[in-house]
């Protein structure tokens, strides 16, 4: 029974690190790069909707919160691209890493001086409750994160392989200049998926606020995310929740089957593994470009 809780709890907050893990491949599928913020935006959309809900602070109801604080999220990551990726259009990759770590240092920075930095949780109507199965015990938070993940990743699948607007993200992420020439609107679309990845992190945030305390060092959990990430296979959407399910598992049973020093270790252990044997991940969707 000790175990099938251990599994629970690692599957919530794999769940948490497979979002993380989604708005990584989002921006790679349509840009190619690598946007390091990613889970800086996770702890920011935690704050939001914080600085929304608490009592302290606006005391708006949550419900009311959810869609403002989602809102919020998609005009900031639409303005980041508007105001800051664009004015890289054309330059190289490593340019753009480069700059997202930057605007991570950025983001964690002004969450501290706006929001502090003790550590917070969400008020929430899902807060101490619970179901029982036997013995077993799931906090109606880690239900939450666990369902709310499957039916994102379902449909953020369903919309890159089946719409057009998806099939251009993937053609403009493939070649930029050739898909603007096929009449691909590049910088709109890639607006578009700046904004929908700041939208998945704030329900990413809103979830790890809403069974955790946060902080703006919470924002490096993205390093999590990203090894999650590369694990499942950087361009496959299921496989960056395959990966984070696999990197939340594996923590809590390392914690505890393996020497504390060591356990920290295990789900860069298993990067490496992976780096070596299947260099494009354990769900890798290698293609030839078409573009």
């Amino acid at each position: 029974m000790d175990n099938a809780q251990l599994l629970i709890s690692g599957l919530a907050n794999g769940c948490v690190y497979g979002l993380i893990a989604l708005g990584f491949v989002l921006i790679y599928k349509a840009t190619e790069a690598v946007n390091f913020a990613q889970g800086d935006f996770m702890m920011l959309g935690a704050f939001v909707t914080i600085g929304l809900t608490n009592t302290e602070y606006m005391g708006l109801p949550f419900w009311l919160a959810l869609p403002i604080s989602l809102m919020i999220m998609g005009a900031l990551g639409y303005l980041i691209d508007r105001l800051i990726i664009r004015r890289l259009f054309g330059e190289s990759q490593t340019a753009v890493v480069i700059l997202t770590i930057a605007l991570g240092f950025v983001i964690r920075f002004a969450a501290g001086l706006i929001w502090g930095h003790e550590p917070q949780t969400l008020q929430n109507p899902l807060a101490g409750k619970e179901i029982r199965f036997g013995g077993l015990v799931l906090g109606m938070e880690d239900v939450a994160v666990i369902v709310v993940t499957i039916l994102l990743t379902w449909g953020l699948y369903v919309f890159f392989s089946k719409t057009k607007l998806g099939l251009a993200m993937q053609g403009a992420s493939q070649n930029q200049l050739a898909a603007y020439y096929m009449g691909i609107p590049v910088k709109r679309v890639q607006g578009f998926i700046w904004a929908l990845a700041g939208v998945v992190a704030g329900i990413a945030g809103i979830l790890f606020a809403a069974k955790g305390s946060v902080d703006p060092t919470t924002g490096l959990l993205g390093i999590k995310a990203f090894a999650a990430a590369v694990i499942g296979g950087f361009g496959s959407l299921p496989g960056a929740l395959a990966g984070g399910l696999i990197v939340g598992v594996i923590e809590p049973f390392a914690s505890r089957y393996v020497a504390a020093g060591y356990s920290q270790i295990a789900p860069y252990a298993l990067l490496l593994a992976v780096l070596i044997f299947r260099p494009h991940g354990l769900f890798s969707q290698v293609r030839v470009k078409k573009v």
